[in-house]
């Protein structure tokens, strides 16, 4: 039998493997070779779910429009308070600001499969969640995401009124694979603005997708790995970068030959999770490094069996322990 170095998965559930399989051939159907996306073959595999005023598990939802124009707004999931909480469950809850994967070209805030995670992270964590509808490439390129990003934030700032019972001095970013590119890079321009009330003070990152020219290790050996493909990220990082940039683009390889040095930046205390079976778990690796040089408070959490996307699965027992860490981080600041 292949040892654990040889393998590319560990031994998947059929409904997970089903899911990922049916994922991963609607995207390749749906990008085209001229870095286009056909976005109505798409729909039929991204269902959508919508909000709920009625709580579902113990979480109302609700959108809210930042920009019709640009189509920019953003789910809320607020836990409902129950008598049995106690008085400790009246207390303001931390928000989170939440930005889904999805390689900057697929997927949405409304997606099943994103509403089902963050009403189960409101729901476990006790926070506040606002997830993120930003623009998608390749119609809108970098830095539209990122724009998109702090724009929420600014928003938030000014006119989430008071009958949410959110502690904006604990603002925390989060996202999980290019969802952790675009957390990490509004992490950077928040430094730049001045809120009034809202206080970022931790990042989130699950399996954010960076990468480089370079081809590392696990992106070699790992070819056949779930979801995870080179030739799918190459593809994604063409449909969103400038046209004519490669992958050492600061918005990609972030410590980089290109990118600025963040030692002088106030960057948020932040939390990486890795998967070991993940391709781009090498740059995530050096990411957590990139940050602790640079005199930040980081903190690696490794998953050696866990696939690209594992979180998202209740099937997996590392997804409730991702969760046991985010609460634990988020308790501790």
């Amino acid at each position: 039998m292949a040892d654990q170095e040889q393998r590319v998965s560990p031994d998947l559930p059929w409904s997970v493997n089903l899911f990922l399989s049916m994922l991963s051939f609607a995207v390749d159907i749906s990008r085209r070779s001229n870095i286009t996306v056909n976005r109505r073959l798409m729909s039929f595999f991204d269902f959508k779910s919508s909000p709920s005023k009625k709580p579902i598990n113990g979480v109302i939802s609700s959108d809210v429009t930042v920009d019709a124009t640009r189509n920019l707004w953003f789910r809320l999931f607020t836990p409902t308070v129950k008598p049995e909480d106690g008085t400790g469950g009246a207390d303001p809850l931390p928000v989170i600001v939440y930005f889904h994967g999805g390689g900057f070209v697929f997927m949405a805030a409304n997606s099943k499969v994103y509403n089902d995670w963050c009403q189960r992270l409101a729901r476990e964590v006790r926070a506040v969640f606002v997830s993120v509808n930003y623009r998608l490439s390749p119609e809108h390129r970098y830095p539209s995401q990122y724009e998109d990003g702090i724009d929420v934030l600014k928003f938030i700032d000014a006119t989430l009124d008071s009958s949410i019972p959110v502690d904006l001095n604990r603002c925390f970013l989060a996202g999980d694979s290019a969802g952790g590119n675009i957390a990490h890079h509004v992490a950077i321009r928040a430094n730049d603005h001045e809120f009034s009330k809202l206080n970022v003070v931790g990042l989130i990152s699950l399996q954010p997708f960076f990468g480089g020219e370079e081809r590392t290790e696990p992106e070699k050996k790992l070819v056949g790995s779930p979801l995870v493909s080179m030739e799918r990220a190459d593809w994604m990082w063409k449909a969103f970068l400038p046209e004519g940039s490669d992958r050492d683009h600061p918005a990609v390889n972030v410590f980089g030959p290109r990118s600025a040095d963040l030692s002088p930046v106030k960057f948020p205390a932040t939390i990486v999770f890795v998967g070991g079976f993940d391709p781009l778990k090498e740059w995530q690796k050096r990411y957590y490094e990139g940050l602790k040089k640079c005199g930040k408070e980081a903190r690696l959490v490794e998953y050696p069996k866990a696939i690209h996307s594992f979180y998202a699965f209740p099937e997996f027992p590392e997804s409730s322990l991702l969760i046991q860490e985010v609460k634990n981080f988020i308790g501790s600041h």
